[in-house]
This record gives structure tokens, sequence and C-alpha cells, in this order.
């Protein structure tokens, strides 16, 4: 069983950004410190109302911060880019990490960053598969010759190959196209925070089946990223998380998030409706029971959490992730 840590880097407008990043950078430190096994870093474009630093040049401070850590790109809005870009950007950084870098990758749906980048939602699946194809080639090959829907490779090279061969590929995926997509061309399915855990029990007998179609075996690692809150009582965990939570899946509702969540899994509801069978609250013991129960039903042995909720103080994100390494992950790891 494994645990890493999800650094959204959301931070409220106004906001001096120097000293958020580096509170973030100290939840970084920590992790190493505590056992943790991995960092992530969430990307998005125009990403208001929240401030954040642009995950690749962050996760490669991580990497000379924390240098045991691994560093994830959870996840590159893939079509939105170009393929040598990429390719370099992220080999880069698997060097820089010394061999332990995750490609996580998704579609993306804000209109606002299609338009921005040249493209269109409907082209997004297209471009994703295409640029998928096209980096793996650059990371194994000498010279790729690649025509695309929106670029040319031409007897192109990679500058730099990454250390692992081959870096792991995470898809991120709500739906269960999506999810199919990452049986058939990804090393695993990463498992979103937002969708309920009986929807994500349905969705796995989905990726399952295109396993199976695929002749693929289940793969190794199989990650998911959940809200996770603990503290004395459920009540104050609750209290605590509560607010920060709530405005957070507003703003993911007026970005339009659940528009790609199963039906029955939107979050324009009230935070009672919001919370059943999605997030993770309670006290350690609560906490642990919840993970274990998830991983029993889902099948995944690597979970990520974000202790740090836009706003949130970052003392209240550090006292989280202390709860969390001493009281719920050694209990979680030895019945693993």
């Amino acid at each position: 069983m494994k645990f890493g840590l999800m650094i959204r880097g959301q931070h409220k407008a106004g906001d001096e950004m120097r000293l958020r990043h580096a509170d973030d950078l100290a939840l970084v430190r920590r992790a190493e410190e505590l056992g943790f096994d991995c960092v992530g870093k969430a990307s998005h474009y125009s990403s208001q109302p929240y401030q954040m630093v642009q995950q690749i040049p962050f996760l490669a401070q991580v990497a000379a911060i924390a240098p045991k850590l691994r560093v994830l790109c959870g996840v590159v809005l893939l079509p939105l880019h170009k393929p040598l870009d990429l390719a370099e950007q992220l080999a880069s950084l698997d060097v820089m990490s010394g061999g332990k870098l995750i490609f996580g990758a998704g579609l993306g749906y804000r209109e606002v960053e299609f338009k921005a980048f040249g493209t269109t939602a409907s082209q997004r699946v297209r471009r994703f598969e295409e640029n998928l194809t096209a980096i793996r080639r650059l990371w194994t090959q000498d010279r790729v010759t690649m025509t695309g829907s929106h670029f040319e490779l031409d007897g192109a090279s990679c500058s730099v190959k990454p250390v692992q061969s081959p870096v792991p590929v995470w898809i991120g995926a709500n739906a269960d196209a999506g999810i199919r997509r990452a049986a058939r061309i990804a090393d695993s399915w990463f498992i979103n925070p937002h969708n309920r855990l009986e929807t994500l029990e349905r969705q796995m007998q989905v990726y399952k089946r295109e396993l199976d179609r695929c002749g693929k075996p289940f793969p190794a690692e199989l990650p998911i990223a959940r809200e996770v809150f603990v503290a004395k009582s459920r009540a104050e965990a609750i209290r605590l998380a509560g607010p920060f939570l709530e405005e957070k899946y507003r703003a993911y509702n007026a970005w339009g998030q659940d528009k790609e969540v199963p039906a029955g899994d939107a979050f324009d509801v009230t935070f009672d409706k919001l919370m059943e069978d999605r997030f993770i609250i309670g006290t350690p013991a609560e906490v642990t029971e919840a993970l274990a129960a998830t991983c029993r039903r889902i099948g995944c042995n690597h979970i990520l959490v974000g202790p740090h909720l836009p706003g949130m103080p970052n003392s209240l994100a550090l006292e989280q992730m202390q709860m969390l390494a001493e009281e719920v992950l050694p209990t979680m790891r030895q019945a693993t």
C-alpha cells in the first residue's frame, strides 16, 4: 500500500503567492519526513477564483527539495499541448527526479482552456491519443516521423530521454468512455476524487472488462485520489473541513466539472449530499475503516490525499498530515 500527497496549490485571489508557494513546499518537505511515497500536482489554466503555480516547474522543485518522493503530474491536460514540447519537459523532469516521474494525463473539460490553446472539446480525444502515441515514440525512438491532426514530426528527436523505460502512464477519467481508454492505452486508471464510491464500484467493472478484452492484466499499481479529513470527532472534522470543501466544489461546479461525471454524482447539491459516499471525513479509526473499505471495494493500492484546501491555514493541513501519518497510515499498511 502506498500513500501520496496531492498538492492542488489552489490559493485565493489576492493572497501573496510567494508565501502560499512556500506553504506548499512546507507540505512537500513534511510529506517526505512522514514517509509518504509521492507528491502529485494538479494543473489548470485560467483558474479563477484561484491562483496556482504551474505543474512541471513545481514538481521540478519538489524533486530538488524532497528527492525520496516520486513526482506525479496529476494530471497533464494532454490535448492542450504539442507532443515534442511535453516529451522533452517530462523527460527532463524524470531526469531531475532520478527516474521517479509518474505521467498522469487527462482530457480536460473547460472551454476557456480549449479556446486559449486553439482547440475544442470535440477534438480532445483525438489529440489526446495522438499526443500520447507521439510522446511514447519520442521517448523510445531516435527519430520520429509522424503526422497528427495538430502537429508534424519530421525526423524529430527528443533532446533528453527519460531515466525510466517506460515511464508509468496513469490516465485520469470520470466517465466510462475515458475509463475504457485508460484500460486500453495506459498503465493504470487514476481514479478521481469526485465520483461516489458506488459509482466507482460499477466503473471498476467497466475497467476490468476492457482490460480483459485487451488481454491486459490488472495493474500492479492502482491509484485513487480521495478527499480525506481527520479530527478527534466526525463533527469536528466536518466543522473544520466543511466550509473549505463546500467552497471548492462550488468553484468546480461553476467550471462545469460535474458535467463530466456520471448522472447522480453532480456537485450542485447540499453539502450533506455532496459528502455522501464521496468524502472520507471523521476520526482516525473512522477514516482508516473507510479507506480500507474503499480498497476492498475498488482494489486500489495507492491512495492520494489532499490535506490542504483553498483558503485553509497551512498549520491545519500540516496537522492533518501528522494525524494521517501517525494514526491512519501505519494501520492501513499493516492491514494490507
